[in-house]
């Protein structure tokens, strides 16, 4: 064994570089070559900044500032100016983005106007017009977050808010009109009884008109004789009098109910709950009174008790929820355990656990719980609790999770909501933007989700879609660069847990970068090395393709503790995609052995294969004669069909149209009704569908729309 290769494998087996053969990585700015065209991440258009809309909906109270200038171009960039108008839009947008990310806060109309000055629009006619007729087509304004430790909190709370004031006004439009018709009951007796048919009460009662005209002792006194002696009871009188009292005490405004720490939220909520139950009981009271079915030999004794063994999750849902907005690396012992009491309670207490570093320092963190085990499973153990709706995401994929946050919030119960930020402070400019998009495209932070509400099932309630590439154990993409002689070199690279490791300079140590005049094919892709069996010594050592901030490509090595940490890692995200229905070992298994028992068994003794039977030994009719089973027909590639012993159950062909896909009774999806859908539908599920089993078939309506389109498309599922 030479030199080299000695040290190469000394460096893999224990993280020493020999001096002379492999070089240090520290201080270089390597950035992982997948990531070198995101570099300048403010001229690339993507979700942030964010525009949290003020008074918008919950559902759409979240916008990217690309989204809204899309829109306000559709409107306004028409005609002779519409070129120069787009033009003008799209760099001014690169500007605000810059600007957001250097720090620039405030509401989307303000830093507009200010970055509009800052960019000499003042000077700019032609410059100031396109700024102008596009701020003018915006209907909405809001505050302008970008993608860092701040947003995590500022965005949940921002749905929080919109979705706790729709359900106060919901609450208190109630409450008034209970409060309204108790009163009515009120009122009817007090006219009814002897002191509101008084001479005083009677001209008091009457407005707008010349009280000394009226003889109200006469009035009085005839009223009193004709008057209905069925009043309600004093008792009834008193209830219905500390029913509307107990309704009017009750505070609709959710502010107060945003908490930084879970045991303050606990201690809250249980400080509160006897007034709940006062409110929760009055109306539940009000209802039968209003009703006139309130019976006191019956109902007194009930709620006399109501609320002693707790609401209700009916009742619960009627008030505001709690927010609590925690991160990761100031929870002690104290508030893990009122986090884990929180969740196993099935209080509407919904909670935000950010974690800004989800990597240990290998020194510290190898020996004691191994890379990457410092963020907490939270979400993970969450789930196991069967009715807590859960969602893991990084701050990148936020925009793009919006829809499920404002789910987990209005959902009645409690919700976990687990995020990683990207702020890490060890990846050096990078922003967090691309070290939370890089965690999840590595599968060291996935995005998964589960609703309890969502179905009865797994398969309904927990899914991994939002993933990249979510079938695959990593992310499959196409790198090319210039050799040494200019010419264009392409491959197939997948994006690891080792990727993302190497964008955080504490794991340097585990780096070594290799002389470009030693680059040979004993130096294999790290996505290679983690599918080879490990070797010892092995025979080639993995390596991972790094750029310097010169785009100069360099291969560095990586050792076998990273290694197998990223092995770690893709066990974990597994066992993931096997819950949400990928690669499912159960129904696997099953195929195997269908496949299995459709093969002849082996020969008895003294038999001889079925093959090698002479066919004049096999009467060909009567008694005796052997029947051939026909073979099944190979399905024409001009009609639709799946193989649905292959199906894993993911759902995505059912979401699309549950009545041409249906599912038998083994849990895999068939072809129910082809009538029932369109060409369309059955070439979206084909290129949706996780093992590529759906077989779409040529066009039964020739008269389809966009069927050029929609044949090429199906093409390589044929």
């Amino acid at each position: 064994m030479d030199a080299i290769r000695q040290a190469r494998v000394a460096f893999y087996l224990t993280g020493s570089r020999p001096v002379a053969e492999l070089e240090p990585v520290e201080g270089l700015h390597f950035g992982p070559a997948l990531l070198a065209r995101y570099r300048d991440l403010g001229s690339l258009r993507h979700d942030f900044p964010a525009v949290l809309l003020a008074g918008a909906e919950a559902a759409v109270g979240v916008r990217p500032l690309s989204g809204l200038i899309d829109d306000a171009l559709k409107e306004v960039a028409h005609g002779e100016a519409g070129e120069r108008i787009s033009q003008h839009a799209l760099r001014f947008e690169t500007l605000l983005r810059r600007a957001v990310a250097g720090g620039a806060r405030g509401s989307l109309r303000a830093l507009w106007t200010e970055t509009a000055r800052q960019a000499g629009a003042d000077e700019d006619e032609q410059l100031r017009d396109s700024l102008d007729r596009i701020i003018d087509a915006f209907d909405v304004d809001g505050e302008l977050a970008d993608c860092d430790a701040e947003l995590p909190p500022q965005l949940f709370s921002h749905v929080w808010q919109q979705i706790q004031h729709e359900k106060a006004r919901r609450l208190a439009s109630s409450v008034a009109r209970l409060v309204h018709r108790v009163s009515n009951i009120l009122r009817a007796d007090f006219a009814r009884s002897t002191e509101g048919r008084s001479a005083d009460s009677l001209k008091a009662s009457i407005g707008g008109v010349d009280a000394e005209a009226i003889d109200f002792d006469a009035m009085s006194r005839v009223l009193r004789r004709t008057a209905n002696r069925t009043t309600i009871t004093e008792e009834r009188r008193r209830r219905l009098e500390q029913l509307a009292s107990a309704l009017q005490s009750y505070d609709f405004e959710p502010q107060a109910f945003r908490f930084t720490s879970c045991s303050r939220a606990l201690a809250a909520w249980r400080e509160r709950f006897p007034m709940l139950i006062d409110v929760a009981r009055a109306i539940a009271m009000a209802e039968l009174e209003i009703a006139g079915d309130y019976r006191e030999d019956r109902h007194d004794a009930f709620f006399a008790d109501y609320g002693a063994d707790g609401l209700s999750p009916e009742d619960i849902s009627m008030f505001a929820d709690y927010l609590v907005c925690v991160n990761a690396a100031t929870m002690d012992a104290q508030e893990q355990a009122a986090l884990m009491e929180i969740l196993s309670s099935g209080l509407p207490i919904k909670i935000l656990v950010q974690t800004d570093d989800i990597l240990e320092d290998a020194l510290q963190g190898s020996a004691r719980r191994g890379f990457g085990r410092s963020a907490p499973h939270f979400a993970n153990m969450a789930v196991g609790l069967t009715d807590v709706y859960v969602l893991q995401a990084t701050a990148s994929h936020l925009l793009s999770c919006t829809g499920r946050i404002a789910d987990g919030i209005a959902y009645p119960g409690t919700a976990l909501f687990s995020v990683f930020s990207g702020a890490t402070g060890f990846s050096a400019d990078l922003p967090p933007y691309m070290v939370a998009a890089a965690a999840v495209e590595s599968r060291a932070f996935p995005v998964f989700s589960y609703d309890p509400s969502a179905g009865a099932d797994l398969a309904s309630r927990f899914s991994v879609a939002s993933n990249p590439q979510p079938e695959g154990d990593w992310p499959l993409h196409e790198f090319s660069y210039e050799d040494e002689e200019r010419r264009k070199v392409s491959a197939s690279i997948a994006f690891t847990f080792v990727d993302f490791a190497a964008l955080d300079e504490r794991y340097a140590r585990h780096l070594a970068r290799v002389p470009h005049a030693q680059w040979d094919d004993a130096m294999i892709p790290v996505g290679e090395a983690l599918e080879a069996q490990t070797e010892d010594p092995p025979d080639r050592v993995p390596c991972l393709l790094m750029v310097d901030r010169q785009d100069q490509l360099q291969k560095v090595l990586v050792d076998e503790k990273l290694l197998r940490e990223a092995r770690r890692c893709r066990e974990a995200w597994h066992s993931l995609q096997e819950l949400g229905g990928i690669h499912n070992s159960y129904a696997e298994q099953v195929l195997a052995e269908e496949r299995q028992a459709r093969r002849p068994g082996p020969p008895q003794e003294g038999e001889a294969p079925p093959e090698a039977v002479p066919e004049a030994a096999v009467p060909a009719t009567g008694e005796g004669a052997a029947v051939e089973a026909e073979p099944e027909p190979e399905p024409s590639p001009d009609e639709a069909y799946i193989e649905t012993p292959r199906c894993t159950t993911c759902n995505e062909c059912t979401e699309i149209n549950d009545k041409m896909f249906a599912y038998n009774d083994n849990r895999q999806a068939y072809i129910a009704d082809l009538d029932a859908g369109t060409y369309a539908q059955m070439v979206e599920a084909a290129e949706s569908c996780q093992v590529s089993i759906i077989h779409p078939g040529k066009p039964r309506d020739p008269d389809e729309p966009g069927l050029e389109e929609l044949v090429e498309r199906a093409e390589p599922f044929l």
